[in-house]
């Protein structure tokens, strides 16, 4: 028998979480801490495993947080302000992202089928993998306005791009500024132009201190940054802390009306060009999800690449709907 809800006050910073895994659990963690949400409630199949994972949440949080975290159904979404989807399989070892595609996105519908039941308000994140193809078919589906639906990206990528950086020129992260475009996965293009430490371009900054900058070192680094997840899988069989903390930080932004700039993806309506597929792109991230897309110059082979990103992801959505319908 399901525990009884305790009642909610405000009516506000309501968060639902689909897919209670590794990746949800670890999310809805990171919400208690950092007291985001007033209340969230975890949905998956497996009840009692989630029913447990919100009982362990709880009892490590009243002198820390004031969340409302339970176990729950669908029919919790009603008046969320934030609808959050894990819900797929995960990634195993050698497979890229889009190995993933047609099992997931048959859950997925699943999924969101199952949401539109019960659904008012809110902002849904999509986090589940392939996020860009997912995201794409979330926000077909649910026929929200724009920006409504948006999935998280190239918010982790940009995270670990920042990290290489950093750690190459041997200073914090809060001094170095980079960004990753396109798609969550090997197809994804670091924005070299627009890399910057204390402000000042890295070519510049390398130059004045000495270290070596060339093509061979950023080469290293965009594949050190592409290949972290596959490592880390590899290592201990999944992700979920970094994941977690970067969806932590877009939900402070939604939950909190603290707008914020981050690498998320969504339908593009002609931004660079391109309508027709979801990827990441520079984004004003608020209460409404995905407020605004930047329309911010590039170098010629930033979008060549960023391009290339978009006709593997439309081929991909094109044999999604021939395989398994829309």
């Amino acid at each position: 028998m399901k525990n009884i809800k305790l009642v909610r006050m405000g009516g506000t910073r309501k968060v639902a979480i689909v897919g209670a895994g590794y990746v949800g659990s670890s999310i809805a963690y990171a919400l208690a801490l950092r007291d985001i949400a007033r209340e969230i409630v975890l949905i998956d199949v497996a009840y009692e495993k989630i029913d447990g994972e919100a009982q362990d949440i709880r009892h490590g949080i009243p002198s820390m947080g004031t969340v409302d975290l339970y176990a729950g159904d669908y029919e919790d979404c009603v008046d969320c302000d934030l609808i959050i989807i894990t819900a797929g399989r995960n990634r195993r070892p050698g497979e890229s992202r889009l190995d993933m595609t047609n099992e997931n996105v048959k859950i997925m519908r699943n999924v969101v089928d199952s949401i539109k039941q019960y659904y008012t308000r809110g902002v849904i994140m999509v986090i589940s993998n392939p996020v860009d193809i997912l995201t794409h078919k979330v926000a077909e589906w649910m026929d929200l306005p724009d920006g409504m639906v948006f999935g998280s990206g190239c918010v982790l990528d940009t995270s670990r791009f920042v990290r290489c950086l950093a750690d190459y020129v041997g200073l914090s992260t809060g001094v170095v500024n980079g960004v990753l475009v396109g798609e969550h996965g090997d197809g994804q293009v670091p924005l070299w132009s627009q890399v910057s430490i204390a402000g000042m371009p890295i070519a510049e900054y390398c130059e004045a201190t000495g270290l070596p900058w060339d093509e061979e070192i950023r080469a290293q680094m965009a594949r050190k940054t592409r290949e972290m997840g596959g490592e880390i899988i590899r290592a201990k069989g999944r992700t979920h802390f970094g994941i977690a903390t970067c969806v932590c930080y877009l939900a402070d932004a939604i939950l909190n009306q603290r707008p914020t700039i981050a690498s998320v993806c969504s339908p593009l309506r002609g931004e660079h060009g391109v309508r027709g597929v979801s990827l990441s792109v520079p984004s004003v991230v608020g209460a409404m999800g995905v407020q605004q897309r930047i329309r911010d110059r590039w170098m010629p082979e930033e979008y060549r690449a960023f391009f290339d990103s978009v006709e593997k992801i439309r081929e991909v959505l094109e044999r999604v709907g021939e395989s398994v319908g829309n």
